[in-house]
């Protein structure tokens, strides 16, 4: 049994060396992309759903006018990981993004589960992008495609979508076949798509700003009218339970900018051009955001806001017929380029995963004149179109958050263990004044104490201060996910509930959420929030419990290794990245677990029964075993036969 866990443990925690990635690529995509084709990727897969459709959704549901601080607070958290992920790039550059990371950083398992993780959020978001786009389209022309299908092909199945979406099916395989015809030529779309995106939402800022209202950041709680979801009204008023809820999903409006650190083999200088790439890319996407959910709030009254197309519906409002077309017509560019974009990156993880022996080998298949992964690109393609036909992706928004917060996490995990990894180049020997084990309890803990707050000030990383900030990031993490847990419990926010409506008899079965009125009062009905005080200590304790963990990493010695680019202030920024993202999980329903739960169970399945015997890593080391037995046997055979 024994060995039998220590086999299992090697095979799921080998890792790959970071020196020697790039002499394991055979075939060699070609290296075309600029920095400002590496931005305008960034930019274009990112701005896009976010922009035209996510803030008033947010605005109305989560934070009202609050949207602005949702949005900064998942930036911060998205900066920080593009930091992470930054640091990445300039040490392994090669496509697959937080898939190649982890594998050089914690092991092949993890590896598998975040490149599982990132096909889900490719395609969901691909699927997503499309539905919307297709949706755009078709309210331009007066849903001629809704009416048909509806009529022709009805779906009456509550998981699935109203009807088959063959517009939005088509959209994708078009951009299959483009991303298969050459890298080149689909960035020089996109490019010009993310153009137009942007001049869009210059537009969209400029022309609000002529309808700039204050007074709609501080409506009080008796303007709002009857039977509004409007919370107490003001800046917050949903409080900021509703704000960081609000960030969750505003999170997903920064998912994709990790599609350019995938073009690590077709960067022209991938450690120089990508880490800019991403933090421009986040900047540029973080002041849009931030300008857009300001001029859509403060025109137009939060709580009043359409939750599936905000812009068009305000500008009706306004009587600005012509500018919304225009900006109709910019979003339908923006998607496109989002779209693209997001398509972009899912097929080159499935090919980097399929190099390395952990997904199957077709889809590592380069075409000779291309230079793309084609078959990986057109099956990605044709899963992603199916979703998108008969899926219903209203819920599974949450799981393209879920994912890339984890995906996120380990990056940053990933990070903290590459810098406190054993320095090969260092001359600092592990100090071994006590050779003997303690005699006694006392010894023992003065030993524990000196060894993790490095009392004797070792510089170099070493074997044994490796295995000390192991052990603390681990303990961190656990601490992290408990934190996240009891504060996220532990949070209430005052529920306003309508009266139901007196002349219905069953209405609390068709009016859900409704009170009803038995005391005759005139108000809308209060559920008050019960604050627990054992939690409130928990978070306390555990708070500090961070703190001291923290504290105790910041004492280790990291690793001396050059890079183009390095995170700054570690351990702190990789902490802090692990916390918020953490934090944000939590605030995802159970339900999103659930189905997340199922996703990965498929994928341990493909894993057990074809990675982990076909591994590229793997195929190695039982090839250094053989050699290395044969070698060994060799002396022996030489003996044997001179006796003979």
């Amino acid at each position: 049994m024994m060995k039998l866990r220590e086999t299992l443990y090697r095979v799921m925690f080998r890792r790959k060396n970071e020196d020697d990635i790039e002499d394991d690529q055979q075939k060699k995509l070609a290296r075309v992309l600029n920095l400002v084709d590496l931005t305008a990727l960034g930019v274009g897969s990112t701005l896009g759903v976010g922009v035209y459709v996510l803030a008033g959704n947010v605005a109305r549901i989560e934070a009202g006018p609050a949207v602005v601080l949702s949005f900064i607070l998942a930036a911060f958290a998205s900066a920080l990981a593009g930091l992470c992920y930054a640091e990445f790039a300039a040490r392994v550059p090669r496509a697959g993004s937080a898939y190649v990371y982890s594998y050089v950083g914690v092991g092949e398992f993890v590896a598998f589960v975040i490149g599982w993780n990132l096909i889900l959020e490719y395609v969901i978001g691909t699927a997503s992008v499309a539905k919307a786009f297709s949706n755009y389209i078709d309210a331009l022309l007066d849903y001629p495609v809704k009416t048909t299908m509806t009529y022709l092909f009805p779906m009456n199945v509550s998981f699935l979508a109203d009807y088959p979406d063959v517009l939005s099916f088509s959209l994708v395989l078009l951009l299959s076949i483009i991303l298969s015809w050459g890298v080149r030529e689909s960035t020089m779309i996109n490019n010009v798509f993310t153009v137009v995106n942007l001049l869009t939402v210059v537009t969209v800022i400029l022309s609000g700003l002529f309808k700039v209202n204050s007074y709609n950041w501080s409506i009080p709680k008796q303007d709002i009218p009857k039977g509004a979801k409007g919370g107490e009204g003001g800046f917050m008023p949903f409080g900021w339970a509703g704000v960081t809820a609000g960030a969750a999903k505003c999170f997903y409006g920064f998912i994709g900018f990790d599609s350019v650190a995938t073009t690590g083999e077709e960067a022209k200088k991938p450690k120089r051009d990508i880490p800019l790439a991403i933090i421009l890319s986040l900047t540029i996407i973080t002041f849009a955001y931030c300008c857009i959910s300001s001029v859509l709030t403060l025109m137009w009254p939060y709580y009043d806001q359409d939750i599936d197309a905000p812009f068009p519906y305000v500008y009706d409002q306004l009587g600005w017929t012509t500018l919304k077309m225009i900006v109709s017509s910019g979003a339908i560019f923006a998607m496109f380029a989002s779209l693209l974009a997001s398509m972009f990156s899912m097929p080159r993880i499935l090919m980097t995963m399929a190099q390395d022996g952990l997904m199957f080998n077709m889809f590592s298949i380069i075409h000779p004149k291309f230079k793309t992964p084609v078959l990986a690109t057109l099956m990605a393609g044709l899963f992603a179109g199916i979703i998108t036909a008969l899926l219903n992706l209203d819920q599974l928004m949450n799981m393209m958050s879920i994912g890339t917060l984890l995906a996120y996490t380990i990056v940053c995990i990933c990070v903290l263990m590459l810098r406190y990894r054993n320095d090969p180049d260092g001359d600092e020997l592990v100090k071994k004044q006590d050779i003997n084990e303690p005699e006694t309890r006392s010894d023992f803990f003065k030993a524990q104490v000196e060894k993790y707050f490095n009392l004797s000030n070792v510089d170099n990383a070493n074997k044994e201060t490796e295995r000390v900030a192991t052990t603390i990031t681990v303990l961190y993490i656990c601490t992290c996910a408990l934190f996240s847990l009891v504060t996220v419990q532990q949070e209430c926010v005052e529920t306003t509930h309508q009266w139901c409506d007196e002349n219905d008899i069953n209405a609390t079965d068709f009016q859900p959420g409704c009170v009803v009125n038995v005391n005759n009062s005139t108000t809308p009905f209060k559920q008050a929030c019960v604050a627990n005080s054992f939690a409130k200590c928990m978070s306390v304790i555990l708070a500090i419990g961070l703190l001291f963990l923290l504290l105790l990493l910041t004492r280790q010695p990291q690793s001396n290794k050059k890079l183009s680019f390095k995170v700054p202030l570690v351990p702190l920024i990789p902490c802090v990245s692990i916390l918020m993202n953490i934090y944000l999980m939590m605030k995802l329903d159970i339900i999103t677990w659930i189905r997340f739960s199922i996703w990965l169970t498929i994928g341990l399945f493909i894993y057990a029964f074809y990675g982990m015997n076909n591994s590229t890593e793997g195929l190695k080391q039982k090839i250094e075993q053989r050699s290395s037995r044969s070698s060994s046997a060799e002396p022996i055979h030489q003996i044997s036969s001179v006796n003979l």
